[in-house]
């Protein structure tokens, strides 16, 4: 009988850069991990009430000003609520529950995120992707799809917005290594083993219910790590049900610098990253159509030290064993 491994990270509450004091719950990056597949940046956030009339400093939800990024896609996707998103390579368009949308930076890019007028709850999550080598000096991109809701036998529902689930549908999506992203709603006291690609890692992040990932409870807002091998995921939904998102992805073993909005390979990338941003760079171009109370969000202070790659398993050169927040040993039929 084989043994599967979770692994349990934690959010993490931080702030989130802009004009607006919105909190995020992030996962990824963490100490320990670095990546499920390529997804490297994982940020859940809500549901938080939106009333602008009566506090306008914390109460305005969203308004990311046009700020930076090389090296990855962002991938956005909300439970309630809308965002207008507006970038440097000439895209504009709304962001909706249920729908994706996902912007390559290439080797740069500039855009900006706004809650919308009429949005009352906020809730949702900003996923990041690290783009390989051969692909950071891609054009930028954006694509949008809305993905359609699949039965599971019964048990709850899917929608794939990102590679394909157990069979079941296939995202058009455009990805430079295999991923996987979906959003999973279970039944009250539903249970599904997922089929899923054995030569991916797989994350469950938890966003409202309760859940447990082979076996192993998390809370809402944990991010279940599974390494690659499984032929399939066990899942279990308490008596309140679940909703899910569900990552994977091929190992990705390059290492990377990850900084502020920069993915980069090396320290004086970012350095160079930086000088560009604050210099007005051509190599992020210009969003057009922000009217927020500033045209751009300045690049914070670099570290006084050198800033060290991270590889599958947290920073390049670490001494000892890694010590996970919490790791289950669960049996596997």
């Amino acid at each position: 009988m084989a043994t599967t491994q979770v692994q349990v990270l934690r959010g993490r509450q931080v702030p989130l850069g802009g004009i607006r004091a919105m909190y995020v719950r992030r996962t990824l990056p963490h100490r320990n991990r670095s990546f499920v597949g390529a997804w490297c940046f994982v940020d859940h956030y809500g549901p938080d009430e939106i009333d602008p009339q009566t506090d306008p400093e914390t109460g305005g939800g969203m308004d990311l000003p046009p700020h930076p990024h090389t090296g990855l896609q962002t991938v956005s996707w909300l439970f309630e609520g809308e965002l207008e998103h507006r970038d440097s390579g000439g895209a504009a368009g709304l962001i909706r529950p249920g729908e994706v949308n996902l912007m390559t930076s290439g080797a740069g890019i500039a855009h900006s995120e706004v809650t919308t007028s009429g949005t009352t709850r906020l809730h949702g999550v900003q996923l990041w992707v690290a783009l390989p080598d051969s692909a950071r000096a891609t054009r930028r991109d954006f694509q949008h799809h809305a993905p359609a809701e699949i039965e599971l036998r019964g048990v709850g529902s899917a929608r794939v917005f990102v590679g394909e689930l157990s069979g079941i549908d296939r995202s058009p999506v455009r990805t430079f290594t295999p991923l996987l992203g979906a959003e999973v709603t279970l039944h009250p006291g539903a249970a599904v083993a997922l089929a899923v690609d054995t030569a991916y890692e797989h994350g469950v992040l938890l966003d409202t219910g309760e859940v447990s990932v082979e076996g192993v409870p998390i809370a809402p807002g944990d991010l279940a790590c599974v390494d690659a091998g499984p032929e399939r995921l066990r899942l279990r939904a308490g008596a309140a049900g679940a909703r899910l998102l569900l990552l994977g992805g091929e190992p990705f073993d390059e290492e990377i610098v990850m900084w502020w909005n920069f993915v980069g390979r090396s320290h004086d990338e970012i350095v160079a990253y930086r000088q560009g941003w604050e210099a007005g760079s051509i190599r992020f171009g210009t969003v057009k159509g922000y009217a927020g109370p500033v045209a751009r969000i300045p690049a914070p202070p670099l570290p006084a030290v050198r800033l060290r790659p991270r590889g599958r398993r947290g920073p390049a050169g670490a001494d000892g064993p890694v010590v996970t927040d919490e790791v289950a040993a669960v049996a596997e039929a």
